[in-house]
This record gives C-alpha cells, sequence and structure tokens, in this order.
C-alpha cells in the first residue's frame, strides 16, 4: 500500500472465539475514529459443522464473505468519505482469497484456549441455566476446542504480527496503534 495514497489501510484483527478481536477492534475504531466491520454481524454461508469443517482441514475459502466484502467495498470506494483505516473483526486473516487482498495488516490476538473459554463462558452463558454451560463445555472438549488448535496451526502463522493475548485489551490497542504508519498514527 502507497502509506500517500488516500486509501484506507485495512487491519484485520483475528483470534479464536473469546481472545479479544471484537474488544480491541472497537477500542481501535474508537481511537482511529474508522468504520469497522464485524464478522458476527454477518450471516454468512460456511460448513455447517464447524467441528468437521476444521476437521477436514479447516479451509477458510469454504465460507462465502461475500456479503462482508461488499460492505468493505462500499467503504474503499466511496471517495467522498474515504476514512484513513477500516477495521475488520475477522478470524481469517488472509486466508480467505475473496478477502485477503484487501487487507493491509494481518493480527493475530494470540489468546490461551482457557483464557478463552473463560471469557465466552462468562459472555455468553451470564444467564444460562447450569446444564446449557456444561453442554457448552462438553461440546469444547468434544472437538470445539480442537478446532481452535488447528486456527493456531492456520491463522495464527497466516498473521503478520502476533500479539499477547493475556495483556488487557487498552494495552493491546495502543500496541497496534503504536505500530500504524506514522502518516496514519492519531
Amino acid at each position: 500500500m502507497d502509506l500517500a495514497s488516500n486509501n484506507p489501510f485495512v487491519i484485520a484483527i483475528a483470534a479464536i472465539s473469546g481472545g479479544g478481536k471484537t474488544t480491541v477492534v472497537s477500542g481501535l475504531a474508537e481511537r482511529l475514529s474508522c468504520p469497522a466491520l464485524y464478522y458476527d454481524d454477518y450471516d454468512l454461508e460456511g460448513p455447517n459443522d464447524f467441528i468437521a469443517w476444521t476437521r477436514r482441514g479447516g479451509d477458510c475459502n469454504e465460507w462465502n464473505v461475500e456479503p462482508m466484502v461488499t460492505d468493505l467495498r462500499q467503504w474503499l470506494d466511496s471517495p467522498s468519505s474515504t476514512p484513513a483505516y477500516i477495521l475488520l473483526d475477522y478470524p481469517h486473516a488472509y486466508l480467505n482469497d475473496r478477502m485477503k487482498d484487501f487487507i493491509d495488516l494481518a493480527i493475530f490476538i494470540d489468546t490461551p484456549l482457557d483464557v478463552g473459554l473463560c471469557r465466552r463462558v462468562a459472555r455468553d452463558f451470564s444467564d444460562a441455566a447450569a446444564d446449557d454451560i456444561r453442554e457448552e463445555l462438553a461440546r469444547y472438549a468434544g472437538g470445539a476446542r480442537e478446532a481452535y488448535l488447528i486456527m493456531l496451526e492456520t491463522v495464527k502463522p497466516a498473521s503478520d504480527v502476533v500479539l499477547d493475548g493475556t495483556l488487557e485489551p487498552q494495552v493491546l490497542v495502543e500496541q497496534i496503534l503504536n505500530m500504524l504508519p506514522p502518516a496514519r498514527a492519531i
């Protein structure tokens, strides 16, 4: 990317579920006053069985990210309101062929699996019955953990930068702000 151009600098943030990507993207969007696209806001077509998908290799191209690409293109093609940055809460880094060419910087937040699980249970099951929590833990032990391990083997090495997911979100935001090109620093 030509830093002197008016093209937005697109930053993709990846992590396991509960790894902090949404929190970090939200913090960055606020600090940079820029748009953010969140993967979970889209109803993307992809494999029906997440665990089976990862066991056969976890090919990120099996996910149809076209709705997200369409929204990203709207920001990129809008000369009257072109932001300096666009943030993606996006778990695939450069591994989906339909999205990879738009990304200027892919960051992986390397969060230990137990920390991600604890955060997910605290976030998603705060009002849940004990049976629901037990079901989620059984699902995790029955294959979801394996899926996250595969993500560590594929997405993490496909990222430009790996950050420590045990750090507080505001520390991660500062680290990312400090690595941005000086012409774009806020």
